[in-house]
């Protein structure tokens, strides 16, 4: 078959229709399609050491492709604590840290993908996994991955306001001066406790909506509402260890952030594995 140079308009033209039929595949997947259900099992303790010792199997087994993925989080946590030094921001690194636990179901996507495909017996690499943005899964993962972004920047406004009204409206000079003005007034008390108090309502919105529906995004057609409403019934069903694998990766996240986020690196491939595993144990779909 004879193939000739194409005009430059006609192959713009082309470009432009598979880009826009892209978009409208991704954006008709946000909804439901798949008409089965979920059909969810209550998790116990041991469901999440299982998981957790298969998330780590699954971290040794992709070390250097997870590498790869994960080093542009510390990355951004380094340019996020540098900004706040250069501008005075400096009561804003901890909440900026905080804040990862908001956006992890989100930026561990690839990490799914790739459990999902060496569960499925495939041979699969950092590159491969990439490819879990396809049209019919990113409409789904990027909508509800704007509602966890949408919550940081929220969370980092009331962050902003909590500082203000308790030991505000001057800004710390040093960082060292802040920490004594947190740890030794009642000023500094009160921004802890409401401080506190705000990121768990943030945390538990993040939490019930976001345990499962991420991997259910990309493990199976259901839509938005159907992965969210999957993860609102688990919390509901096991409040107790969902509460307690919740606090487990907020306390993980924090320590991996306080030394110059480096700790993401190990926190964020080991969580986002383990994660993957616990929607295994507790989601079943009928054949």
């Amino acid at each position: 078959m004879v193939k000739t140079i194409g005009n430059p308009l006609s192959w713009g033209g082309a470009t432009l229709s598979q880009a826009g039929h892209a978009l409208e595949t991704a954006a008709e997947n946000i909804g439901s399609h798949d008409s089965v259900l979920p059909e969810i099992r209550p998790l116990t303790l041991a469901d999440i050491r299982m998981a957790l010792d298969k998330g780590i199997n699954d971290f040794a087994h992709f070390r250097s492709d997870v590498f790869v993925m994960v080093l542009i989080y510390p990355a951004i946590g380094i340019l996020l604590a540098f900004a706040a030094f250069q501008q005075n921001l400096l009561h804003l690194i901890f909440p900026m840290a905080a804040g990862f636990a908001l956006i992890g179901p989100f930026v561990a996507i690839g990490l799914y993908e790739l459990s999902r495909r060496r569960e499925a017996g495939e041979t699969v690499s950092w590159a491969q996994a990439i490819t879990v943005f396809r049209p019919a899964v990113a409409g789904p993962v990027f909508a509800l991955g704007l509602y966890l972004m949408a919550l940081y920047a929220i969370w980092l406004v009331a962050a902003a306001w909590i500082y203000q009204i308790t030991l505000g409206p001057d800004l710390p000079a040093t960082l060292r001066g802040f920490a004594t003005e947190v740890m030794t007034t009642s000023e500094g008390y009160a921004m802890m406790t409401l401080g506190l108090a705000t990121g768990l309502v943030f945390a538990l919105l993040v939490l019930i909506t976001g345990l499962i529906s991420f991997p259910m995004l990309i493990d199976r057609r259901v839509g938005v509402p159907v992965a969210v409403a999957a993860s609102f019934r688990l919390a509901r069903q096991s409040p107790r260890v969902v509460g307690f694998w919740g606090l487990t990766v907020a306390a993980i996240l924090v320590a991996a952030s306080i030394p110059v986020f480096l700790g993401l690196i190990l926190a964020l491939p080991i969580l986002g594995h383990t994660t993957w595993h616990l929607y295994r144990a507790a989601v079943r779909f009928p054949d």
